[in-house]
């Protein structure tokens, strides 16, 4: 059974850091590209970031680019984001999300239950 479970969110003010945490169990870990998702509140998913299977391979939303960092430990099944410089608009419940296939350019399918940041002064 697929599992992903996410950690790390908290209130912080603008500016601030956070780093978030996805332990992922019930599949190969390294042969699937991960994503972290969002949806701020009354809004849809946003797609913010994305490595491939190898971590070779991140792509960042216009939205994010520079302040977050995606990464992965294959070793330990966990994916991560760093997030610096943190704005009011990145209030949202983040998802950590299983790709479809080690490529990220096949999307994502299951996702956790999500952790939620605020960021607010």
């Amino acid at each position: 059974e697929v599992q992903l479970v996410e950690s790390g969110g908290d209130l912080v003010h603008p500016g601030g850091s956070l780093r978030l945490s996805c332990a992922a169990s019930g599949f190969t870990f390294s042969s699937y590209a991960m994503f972290w998702v969002r949806q701020a509140p009354g809004k849809g998913l946003e797609w913010v970031s994305r490595i491939n299977g190898d971590g070779g391979i991140t792509s960042y939303a216009d939205s994010v680019k520079g302040r977050f960092t995606i990464s992965r430990d294959n070793a330990k099944n966990t994916l991560s984001l760093q997030m610096n410089s943190l704005k009011a608009e990145d209030t949202a419940v983040y998802y950590c999300a299983k790709g479809l296939s080690r490529s990220y350019f096949n999307g994502y399918g299951y996702r956790g239950q999500g952790t939620q940041v605020t960021v607010s002064s």
